[in-house]
Formats: C-alpha cells, sequence, structure tokens
C-alpha cells in the first residue's frame, strides 16, 4: 500500500510542468516515508475527525485522547505531546504518531513490524511500535493480529475438539464375548529364526483383537505384512474366539510420513486391495468391518489402549533381547492371559471381600456355541443342575458388569466443553506427529458427518493435490482467516 502511494505521488509530482527535475528509478526512502505519512494521515481524518477540529480550534478535548496532550504537526498529522520534551530523544519518539483502533491500516503497521521482527511476539512487537507510534488499546490490537498470522498459528496450533460422544451401541449392549471386536496392529518387534550363535534377524507383527463388552484381549503372533497372513491370524481368532459379527479397524491412513520401520504397516492398512480382499472374506463369513476416519486414532481408542498396555509389558518383560518366534508368542500368550485377569468392578462392596470382576470371567463363563439361556437369576442354587449353576454365575457376572462397570463409563475424562461445530467450506491444517507444522497441508472441508447429538466429530476435507480425507475434528485445526 507504501509503494503504490509512493508511485502514485511520484506519477502527480511528474505530471506537474512546473517540475523540470523528473523522479526516476527506485523509490527513495523519503518518498516510502511521505507516502505513509499520508495514508496515516487521511486514516486519521476518518477516525479522529472531532479531535482534530477542536485542536484546530483550540477546545479542550473531552476524549481519551486528552490525557496524551495531543498536537498537529506541521505535516498535519495527530502525535502525542505528552510531557517528554526535555528528554534527549528523537523527535518521532517524543511525540509518536497516534493510530486509531479497530483501523485497517493500525492492522497492517503491526503486521508489518510482526514480520519485520522476525514474527516477534507480543511484548517486543509493542516496544518496536514504541518508538514511532501511539497505538490506542495496544495490547488488544497486537493479540488480535498475531493471533490471525498463519505462519505463527501453524507453530502452535490447538487441534479441534468437540464434547466427547456417547459410548456407541455396541459398547453397551451385552453380547457374548468377542462378538463385537476391534483390532489393530503393534510393531514391529524383532525376533530371530534359530538358535545359533548369529542367527538371522526378522520382523514380527502383534495383531490384537479386543472385545468391546467385556475389553478382554485376544493377541496373534503374525510374521510379515501380508494380507494372507492377517486373515490367518484372524482365522485362529475365530477358531480360538468363535465368530464375530462386526469388526472395527483403522485404515493406516495415518501411518503415512512415519518412519521406514511402519513403511509396511502403512503399506499394507492402506491398501486397496488389502482391505478389499478383506471385506470379500468378511462378507463370505456374513462379518461386518467397520473403518474408522483416517488420521483419527481417538475414533479407535479402546484398542489403541489395548496396544498400550500390551507394550507396557513387553518392554519390562523382553527389553532389548531378541526372541525366537515360539518364544516371543509364548510370551504374548501370557500378557494375554494377564490382561485378561486385570479388575473391571469389585464383585460386592463388602471391605473385606478382594474378589473382583475381570475379562477372564466371560471367557470361561460360556461355551462357544452358547444359545440363549433361560434367566436364572432368582433361582435357588439347590434347585439347579451342574450346568445351570454355571449358567447362573455367568448372568451373575452379567448383571455385575450392568450395574458396577458399566455405570464406570458414565463420565467424561476428556473433552468435556461443546464446541461449535465445524462448517462447510472452513479452510484448516491437516495435523501429523510426522512432520513440521510449517509443511502440515492446508485443506477444505467439504462434508461434515454429525453424530446422532448433531455434533460434527467427523469431517471430509479435499486438499490441494485433490485428495479428499476423512478424519477427525482433533485431527484438523481451524485457520484464523476471515471469510466475511
Amino acid at each position: 500500500m507504501t509503494r503504490i502511494m509512493a508511485y502514485t505521488k511520484r506519477f502527480i509530482f511528474n505530471c506537474k510542468k512546473t517540475n523540470v527535475n523528473k523522479k526516476q528509478g527506485h523509490l527513495c526512502p523519503d518518498e516510502m516515508t511521505f507516502a505513509l505519512h499520508d495514508l496515516i494521515k487521511i486514516d486519521q481524518s476518518k477516525h479522529f475527525e472531532k479531535e482534530l477540529k477542536d485542536i484546530e480550534s483550540k477546545v479542550h478535548l473531552k476524549s481519551s485522547l486528552g490525557s496524551l496532550s495531543p498536537f498537529i504537526d506541521g505535516y498535519g498529522l495527530l502525535r502525542v505531546g505528552g510531557r517528554l520534551q526535555n528528554t534527549n530523544l528523537s523527535f518521532e519518539q517524543k511525540h509518536p504518531i497516534i493510530l486509531a483502533k479497530s483501523s485497517t491500516l493500525t492492522k497492517l503497521i503491526i503486521y508489518n513490524e510482526h514480520i519485520r521482527l522476525k514474527h516477534a511476539g507480543q511484548r517486543l512487537t509493542l516496544s518496536s511500535l514504541y518508538e514511532r507510534y501511539w497505538l490506542i488499546n495496544a495490547n488488544r490490537e497486537i493479540k488480535a493480529v498475531l493471533h490471525k498470522c498463519v505462519i505463527c498459528f501453524r507453530l502452535k496450533a490447538e487441534s479441534s475438539s468437540q464434547l466427547m460422544g456417547s459410548l456407541p451401541l455396541d459398547r453397551v449392549n451385552v453380547t457374548r464375548p468377542f462378538q463385537i471386536v476391534g483390532t489393530d496392529y503393534a510393531g514391529p518387534f524383532n525376533v530371530k529364526q534359530t538358535r545359533i550363535r548369529n542367527p538371522v534377524i526378522t520382523k514380527a507383527y502383534v495383531v490384537i483383537f479386543i472385545c468391546f463388552i467385556t475389553k478382554a484381549i485376544h493377541i496373534e503372533l503374525a510374521s510379515d505384512m501380508t494380507t494372507n497372513t492377517f486373515l490367518s491370524c484372524f482365522k485362529r481368532f475365530i477358531s480360538r474366539r468363535n465368530k464375530p459379527t462386526k469388526v472395527y479397524c483403522d485404515n493406516g491412513s495415518y501411518y503415512k510420513g512415519a518412519d521406514n520401520v511402519l513403511r509396511e504397516l502403512y503399506n499394507l492398512l492402506n491398501s486397496t486391495g488389502h482391505q478389499n480382499k478383506v471385506l470379500e472374506y468378511g462378507t463370505s463369513e456374513r462379518i461386518t468391518f467397520n473403518f474408522i476416519p483416517s488420521y483419527s486414532p481417538v475414533f479407535g481408542g479402546l484398542w489403541e489402549a489395548g496396544v498400550k498396555s500390551v507394550k507396557y509389558h513387553m518392554k519390562r518383560v523382553i527389553g532389548n533381547a531378541v526372541l525366537t518366534f515360539e518364544e516371543l508368542y509364548t510370551v504374548l500368550v501370557q500378557i494375554e492371559s494377564i490382561l485378561n485377569s486385570r479388575p473391571l468392578t469389585p464383585l460386592s462392596r463388602d471391605c473385606n471381600d478382594m474378589t473382583y470382576l475381570t475379562p477372564a470371567h466371560f471367557l470361561t463363563g460360556a461355551p462357544f456355541t452358547s444359545y440363549p439361556e433361560l434367566n436364572l437369576m432368582d433361582v435357588n442354587v439347590g434347585k439347579l443342575s451342574f450346568w445351570r449353576q454355571c449358567t447362573q454365575m455367568q448372568q451373575t457376572f452379567w448383571r455385575q458388569w450392568h450395574k458396577q462397570y458399566l455405570v464406570m463409563l458414565q463420565s467424561r475424562p476428556k473433552w468435556q466443553n461443546q464446541q461449535p461445530n465445524l462448517q462447510k467450506g472452513t479452510m484448516v491444517l491437516l495435523r501429523s506427529d510426522s512432520i513440521s507444522p510449517l509443511s502440515w497441508p492446508v485443506g477444505r472441508i467439504v462434508n461434515v458427518i454429525p453424530g446422532r447429538d448433531n455434533l460434527v466429530r467427523a469431517l471430509d476435507v479435499k486438499t490441494a493435490k485433490g485428495f479428499i480425507v476423512r478424519t477427525s475434528v482433533m485431527k484438523v485445526s481451524p485457520l484464523p482467516i476471515d471469510y466475511n
């Protein structure tokens, strides 16, 4: 804006016949200074019209500028009179130019100084501006400008959030164990092929299946990252835990851009061929596969917590040792047993009773080919056969699950405040843990997916390359850009 004004003033100067020496070449500093002063003068005449008239008429100012003892300099600019006339400061420091609040020109001057100081913070920007200008409501004006600096926003961007959603239907209704499961990969882990002195070291991956209702865990060990190996693990899981009706899993897109050790995992889970083959197998077996949005591990918090628990024990048991495939599988099965014995809730409120409900109670309380049983809760134990007593015990576990464990899931440990829904067309940053914030891609929301409570927690974002990514609100940061 200053350069345009400077060239305009030069053009006017050169058009006058009385000016023989025409100005040419690059703009000089004086031309830029006078151009900026003209812009400020125009802006002051708009925002301080009454004050300028009162000063010219020598009328006492009744506005907020009265404490500054303002005056009009020889160029027509409104400056601070102040009390520093006897200091050794320069004229501009003793009598800074007054800038109006809520002015577009003031915001541009602040932003220009912020850029000149290499994106300095509020205090440094303010102290630098005070050498030439006096800002009305300075702190608020500078905060508003710095808040909208996109580069600074990238480096300290906070993810969007929304009120924690209600638990899905598949988490709160009684089903048999492992009828509805979530699955995830962990690894890779180094394994040795033989027990010789210099064995061949290869990689192996842990496949986790976790029950949505009882939080029971089933662990399988995969020797490589192929679809057939995953389906083999899935078949072993079905053979030992019975066939699930629904399987929730991520599509691996958030592994993109990760380290090379996760490249195979990303290539497997994000490949269309893998997903199609898994879906075809699920269709033939009457199993529904549900893939959560990309870059959204918060949608799979249940199995992510399971992976965390497995790694917790593996780090402490295995450490840096390299085991064979059989040894590692044995350790994993033992970890599975430990995790399935962790307490969910006490079985009674008696202080002397140390028994508690665990996922293992549900795993051993019914056969794989279970069928609906009569309600035996109120029947005297002496009237029941042995197998009926086992059924009554299982129903007792479920009643305990309903009365004590299920009600513990009421609270929202985080994301407790409802936020305004992100709107279609909003420009956002796609957050990634593997690249610098300055390299986060910019996208535009093309579709929002509200839940049953009409709160948006998933959305479709179109990137600059034309890809549409389905992700959660936790993985985007709305840009501080005005759309008006």
